[in-house]
């Protein structure tokens, strides 16, 4: 069992005053740190030290590059017309020589190397039950789930009514695309959700790009959640949600990264894209601080795990971010982070990515399943093997490919 505090960190949790203190991890959980750890590492008040990050919105078999998205000039009226063009790219033919298991584990260290430890895969169950705990952080199993809700969808699980009751009786999101955009049945789907009693606290709705004004106010007053994706939707339609109406109508906002096939290369870069394209919209800041939450505690609210995760406080998951202080805001140092400054990160109390002296919590040397890698000119220890799946892709693919979520070289390659 881990038993190991973190000392003189500055610690950054929703909710709470920004401090530097020490904080405690026994087993899976956080606890505090006046224990009998024997194991301490000093971050000697250099480093953040954050809930580790969550990404709503992710499609972890889609997480190849470069994205694929209408012709210069040109932008797509609904996601329909994207997939077809999807399958006849070269980025889809590359993409078909790797096998699932390569996408989901390519995904999952996507999240890994953007300090994030909590995704949600929108896909059916029956085709991701089996992969999704073999990835190196964790994707959501606890979920109901639609494609997307009209006529035309992609009949992802048992239709919406009965998707629906499973997430009411068991005490999960209810998740979908919604309003993804302009013909008249996703302009209509809130309504059409209303009418059906299924508008309600368990929805996580995502993209919501063309909602009006009312259906703003119903999707706040029924405490549903949204996946903001402002990159992808930008890529692809030219717009995005209306997030500064939401943000006033305090709809539970979050922010999702959509697959890297139309989004952003992941957590974030998304949160700086965003952050500028709220600022070209509506000639404000979106503060750093909320960002902060919209990824942290927002995201698990969205999650129904906001008792687990998202928060830096004693009996949750020992789900953690150390970054290096960059900025004296820890929001600023957040959001404008980048690959190359994270300096640990942790699920569940185990550290699975991390600079060399962190090994001291498992007692000096690289456990069994990690590998070493150099990112940012650091060695950095992780869980599993990265590079050698890099070298296997690059293998399969037939060239040097460049997927800009890796922030390393294999080392032999150098």
């Amino acid at each position: 069992m881990f038993e190991y505090v973190l000392e003189n960190g500055v610690i950054v949790s929703p909710g709470k005053k920004v401090h530097t203190g020490d904080l405690g991890v026994k087993g899976e959980t956080i606890v505090s740190p006046g224990g009998s750890a024997k194991v301490k590492v000093n971050l000697k008040e250099k480093s953040f030290v954050y809930p580790s990050l969550i990404n709503t919105h992710d499609h972890l078999q889609g997480n190849y590059r470069p994205p694929v998205g209408p012709k210069k000039g040109t932008f797509y009226l609904t996601w329909l017309p994207w997939d077809k063009d999807l399958k006849a790219s070269k980025t889809f033919e590359e993409r078909s020589k790797l096998c699932r298991e390569d996408l989901y584990a390519l995904s999952g260290y996507k999240c890994l190397f953007s300090g994030v430890t909590t995704v949600n895969d929108h896909f059916p169950h029956h085709l991701n039950c089996e992969i999704i705990p073999t990835l190196p952080v964790r994707a959501i199993q606890n979920y109901a789930l639609a494609h997307e809700c009209v006529s035309y969808d992609l009949k992802w699980g048992d239709g919406i009514e009965i998707e629906h009751e499973r997430a009411v009786k068991n005490s999960w999101p209810f998740i979908t695309h919604l309003s993804e955009g302009f013909e008249n049945e996703a302009m209509n789907s809130v309504q059409m959700l209303e009418d059906k009693k299924m508008l309600d606290k368990h929805c996580l709705f995502i993209h919501c790009i063309a909602l009006s004004d009312e259906d703003i106010i119903k999707i706040a007053k029924a405490g549903a959640s949204v996946s903001w994706c402002g990159f992808s939707n930008m890529f692809m339609f030219n717009v995005t949600a209306k997030v500064r109406k939401m943000l006033k109508a305090g709809i539970n906002l979050t922010i999702g990264t959509d697959s890297s096939a139309t989004g952003s290369a992941n957590l974030l870069a998304e949160m700086k894209f965003d952050r500028e394209l709220y600022q070209k919209l509506y000639g404000e800041d979106l503060p750093a601080q909320k960002i902060f939450e919209m990824v942290t505690i927002n995201s698990a609210k969205a999650f129904w795990m906001q008792d687990k995760i998202g928060a830096l406080e004693e009996g949750m998951s020992g789900d953690i971010l150390v970054l290096k202080a960059k900025d004296d805001c820890p929001y600023e140092n957040l959001v404008n982070a980048e690959m190359k400054d994270i300096e640990l990160l942790v699920l569940s109390g185990s550290p699975i990515y991390g600079e060399m002296r962190f090994l001291d919590i498992y007692q000096g040397k690289l456990p069994d399943g990690y590998t070493q890698i150099k990112a940012g000119n650091k060695p950095m220890f992780v869980k599993g093997d990265p590079a050698g799946l890099y070298k296997k892709i690059r293998e399969k693919i037939g060239f040097k490919k460049e997927l800009d979520y890796l922030p390393f070289e294999p080392l032999e390659e150098e």
